[in-house]
């Protein structure tokens, strides 16, 4: 072989053997440098087919269509009111992909289960959306309106079984305030709670519950169907898309949002959290997302980074409170 040939050989082996070396390096780089825009994981506090669930599931699938991160993934962690997932969640700090959707409903479970993990220890993000809880008995209830169902509820308040998610959360602290603001000892509340809405939904059809509370999307399908009638909403106002009329438009002064939002793991520095607030603010303003809060007649309330944190540490007291003063 000649000498020439043997030193091209050789040089092509060196190149060959130094742009691998760049591709390992360039990949481990990549690896070690995980960003919301390529990798993003929702954990669900809660079993699939519930609020966060579904929540999720619309955050995950607009961020495909808009393109915002490369691999969108959604682990649920039910139990608890949300509590178990939230305990897992911020047992694994530093992670700049990972997001905890939460709300209302875990605000109040942290206090009533005396969960050691509270939404102290986790990194906020943002408020995405208000959705709103609905009072609903079956289509042959002897219930047609809201007033027979609370006279028939100050009557024999124990006697009346109401049906609704984990201790604790927006269905239990909902019937509790309408016994409040309408005369009825809330000590008085036979209150059966169930993992999500479609245990509450089966309940109410086999007639193991009187009147049912969650949210309206875990619902509005058999509303629509007529098998289910919506006595109320727990909106300030009327809500567009919601053929339900507020307690406050009939006479009782109750109103509860039930908020969702998304928050991090702890340990995170400074530039980790504002790419995660960024990536969430990006999606609230897609159209995607837009088209997301028209279809399930959710309000947008987006708020994010320190104006969500300061919001997170007044609910929680607010519901504390509520939860202290109905002795729940």
């Amino acid at each position: 072989m000649k000498s020439s040939t043997i030193v091209a050989r050789t040089i092509g082996i060196a190149v060959t053997a130094v742009l691998v070396s760049f591709a390992v390096v360039n990949a481990s780089g990549a690896s070690g440098e995980a960003t919301p825009d390529s990798n993003l994981t929702f954990t669900v506090p809660a079993a699939p087919g519930g609020g966060w669930d579904l929540a999720a599931r619309e955050a995950q699938q607009a961020m495909r269509v808009e393109g915002l991160s490369g691999n969108v993934q959604v682990v649920n962690v039910p139990g608890a009111g949300g509590t178990i997932g939230l305990s897992q969640f911020v047992s694994v700090p530093g992670d700049p992909t990972a997001l905890m959707l939460t709300g209302t409903v875990m605000e109040g479970a942290i206090i009533t289960n005396g969960s050691s993990a509270t939404l102290a220890d986790t990194t906020p993000i943002a408020r995405l959306a208000n959705d709103y809880e609905v009072v609903i008995v079956p289509a042959d209830s002897p219930f047609q309106t809201l007033q027979e169902f609370i006279e028939a509820w100050r009557a024999d308040p124990h006697g009346m079984a109401v049906g609704g998610g984990g201790i604790g959360g927006t269905d239990q602290l909902l019937a509790g305030l309408l016994m409040q603001a309408t005369d009825i000892d809330p000590a008085e509340l036979n209150y059966i709670a169930y993992s999500g809405g479609g245990e509450v939904l089966t309940s109410l059809l086999s007639r193991t519950v009187d009147v049912g509370i969650s949210g309206y999307n875990e619902f509005s399908d058999q509303i629509e169907a007529g098998n289910l009638r919506a006595l109320g909403l727990s909106a300030q106002e009327p809500i567009e898309g919601i053929d339900v009329p507020t307690f406050i438009e009939q006479g009782i002064d109750v109103e509860l949002p039930n908020w969702r939002g998304v928050v991090a793991a702890p340990g995170l520095s400074e530039a980790e959290r504002d790419a995660l607030v960024d990536i969430v603010t990006r999606l609230s303003e897609s159209d995607a997302w837009q088209d997301t809060l028209r279809r399930n007649s959710w309000t947008d309330s987006f708020l994010a980074g320190d104006d969500f944190a300061a919001f997170l540490e007044e609910d929680q007291a607010r519901i504390a409170d509520i939860i202290e003063e109905l002795g729940l």
